[in-house]
């Protein structure tokens, strides 16, 4: 299964790191050079999580959500039982 929140489609992306030599030109140096990138990943902050689903009066647990999805659904009203609906339903978009 891929690391993907249902909730706000957050997942991994790609960039770099940068390697710096030189000293800059404030310290009175001929500025800071950029001597290698190496690729790195930027992982999203996911979590698996347990919510309270008040109309059916049990927890349902929601794998991969990332906290601003959860923030999502706890303040939106109706946000868990839009999830739920989602998931029952074949098209699964969460709205």
């Amino acid at each position: 299964m891929s690391k993907i929140c249902p909730v706000t489609g957050k997942k991994t992306t790609r960039g770099y790191t940068y390697a710096i030599r030189g000293i800059a030109k404030k310290k009175k140096g001929i500025g800071l050079k950029v001597t290698g990138k190496t690729k790195r990943r930027f992982k999203a902050n996911l979590i698996d999580r347990k919510i309270w689903f008040a109309e059916e009066n049990r927890f349902v647990r929601i794998p991969n959500l990332s906290i601003a999805g959860l923030r999502t659904l706890e303040n939106k009203e109706g946000g868990v039982a839009a999830y739920v609906r989602a998931q029952r339903s074949p098209n699964k978009k969460v709205s």
